[in-house]
């Protein structure tokens, strides 16, 4: 093993997670994987029970370690964490240790890995940490209450460093949120229960009319987000909207309050991005936090915000601020400047071929092929209209399946929709499902100019094309779009042209690897557990072909000649 600096990173906050750097490796992983619990919350005793057990690589002794709390309690435990990694973890040499605020660790996970020598950078999320727990300076340090929390920060960065130029505060008052990522947790919590749905208000978004219900703009001072009272009290009506918690209400009162906060939330994400880049003049812009994931809004960010170039990474909610850690750590602790940069998003543990075999053999009722062309079988089962399900390499990190945990299918049948959300992944039939499409031929199909190899900016779909590919075009004519190329996902691509070369079109359906409720799959055995309890009809985990010896019925309207998808 080389001796090469090595730091780790520890996000102890929702969707926790840790981060191994070397001088030439990353490893980073989200708890919900290990533990398969969504959104799982760092916790005391996590190395011992989940990390250090299923990550051999936390057997190596490490320089530094890294560690990064919200405002949540757990920052309370601090000595208990320290006496837990003095167990789990070697040292090498004197222990050392670096704790950093939570917008700060954002930055690193985003700017620093980002394409651009120079970016205006904007953090925003729920809350981050308290002042008194800031590890960063800014102009407003010295008049702020300690108790206070950041809703959102903003940075200028170049090689010289990072300057924070502002934050929001608030003080937790639940009656009175602040900022864009209180405003859209709240509406989030009126319309679905649970966490984790910001995405389900996206979806819905666009079957409503965002003028119905006579809701104004959120006020925009400056960077700072303020909520009208107008919108707390529909916030408090716990029946109005409550159609998909208890069915009382209705879809379109639902769907209309989802059309007038997303829009509500862009209008004032753009006017906070016209801000950020006054104060910054520069060309770029980085994007992190929760916030982040909203692709429609990022969609937005990018054709109408002063910026020329925006780069969200992969993984900018909370599971990527391990990664943020240990970049700092390597970087201003340890002096080591790496040059890595977000090319792909499969940072996940290596799975060894022979635990994949050992997995397939153990299995019963299933029929395992092993087809001389890999990739053309793969194309021949998708343009037969069997829905996919794809295993292989290092998970993804992100909360989305890139092509490594990955369920595909043929976008040109909109039934095809209906099967998944229904069959496969158990969800609300007005969810979208989103394309991946080579590299060199996304234009063709999509208004985009450039490459989005991470799903992070909903993009529209040519007028000429939305009949073509009706499983991936959403009611409003966008889609959430992935483009691959070689280099990225070698696999993927190579199936994508497999299938381009039988149909004629070099895009599929594209959504993540998992059943109702459940984490993105992790383990060949997870993987053989989901295809057997869901409706799918093959699982690829090279060299093999995986089939049910009862196969689903296949999606109504599947292309003609479809037995030619039996093994």
């Amino acid at each position: 093993m080389t001796d090469s600096p090595k730091v780790l990173g520890i996000n102890r906050t929702q969707d926790a997670s840790i981060c191994l750097v070397g001088a030439s490796s990353i490893l980073s992983i989200q708890k919900e994987r290990l533990t398969r619990e969504k959104h799982h919350w760092g916790k005391l005793g996590d190395f011992k029970r989940w990390y250090v057990e299923r990550l051999p690589v936390l057997s190596e002794p490490v320089d530094l370690v890294v560690e990064c709390f919200s405002s949540d309690v757990e920052i309370k435990n601090l000595k208990e964490y320290d006496l837990e990694l003095a167990e789990a973890i070697k040292f090498r040499g004197q222990a050392r240790k670096q704790f950093i605020s939570h917008h700060y660790s954002h930055v690193y996970s985003t700017f620093y890995l980002s394409p651009f020598e120079e970016a205006a950078v904007m953090v925003i999320d729920f809350q981050g940490s308290r002042v008194r727990d800031f590890t960063e300076t800014w102009p407003d340090a010295h008049q702020a209450a300690p108790d206070l929390v950041e809703v959102s920060s903003f940075y200028h960065c170049d090689p010289e460093g990072n300057r924070c130029l502002s934050k929001q505060l608030w003080n937790e008052d639940p009656a009175h949120p602040v900022g864009l990522g209180g405003f859209y947790s709240y509406l989030t919590h009126v319309i679905f229960p649970g966490q984790g749905n910001d995405g389900k208000v996206m979806g819905l978004a666009p079957y409503g009319n965002p003028d119905a219900l006579g809701l104004p703009e959120l006020i925009v001072e400056d960077e700072k987000v303020f909520i009208p009272e107008q919108w707390m009290e529909v916030f408090e009506e716990r029946v109005r909207f409550h159609f998909f918690q208890d069915g009382s209400g209705s879809f379109a009162e639902c769907a209309d309050l989802a059309a007038a906060g997303q829009r509500c939330f862009e209008n004032a994400l753009l006017r906070v991005a016209d801000w950020l880049y006054r104060q910054t003049q520069v060309r770029n812009l980085c994007f992190a936090g929760g916030t982040a994931l909203n692709c429609v809004a990022n969609g937005r960010l990018l054709r109408e915000s002063p910026f020329a170039d925006i780069f969200v990474p992969p993984s900018p909610h909370d599971g990527g601020t391990a990664l943020g850690c240990a970049i700092y750590g390597m970087r201003e602790c340890l002096g080591v400047r790496r040059s890595f940069r977000w090319v792909n998003d499969f940072l996940g543990p290596d799975i060894p071929q022979e635990i994949i075999e050992r997995s397939v053999a153990k299995e019963d009722g299933i029929i395992v092929e092993r087809p001389e062309n890999l990739v053309d079988r793969v194309a021949e089962l998708l343009a037969s209209g069997r829905v996919v399900a794809l295993y292989h390499g290092r998970s993804e990190l992100g909360p989305r399946a890139l092509g490594h945990r990955s369920i595909l299918a043929d976008p040109r049948h909109p039934a095809i929709k209906t099967y998944i959300n229904a069959h496969v992944k158990g969800r609300e039939l007005f969810r979208p499902l989103a394309p991946v499409a080579l590299e060199e031929s996304a234009a063709t199909y999509f208004e985009i100019d450039r490459p989005v190899p991470f799903m992070q900016f909903a993009v529209e779909v040519r007028l000429e094309h939305r009949e073509t590919l009706p499983a991936i075009t959403h009611v409003d004519g966008t889609a959430r779009l992935q483009t691959v190329n070689e280099v990225q996902d070698p696999v993927l691509y190579s199936v994508l042209r497999a299938f381009e070369a039988r149909t004629g079109i070099g895009v599929l359906l594209n959504t993540s690897f998992n059943g109702k409720g459940e984490p993105i799959v992790e383990t060949p055995t997870e993987a053989l557990d989901c295809f057997k309890n869901t409706a799918m009809h093959a699982l690829v985990m090279p060299p093999f072909i995986i089939h049910k010896q009862f196969e689903p019925a296949l999606p109504p309207h599947a292309p003609e000649g479809n037995d030619n998808g039996k093994p």
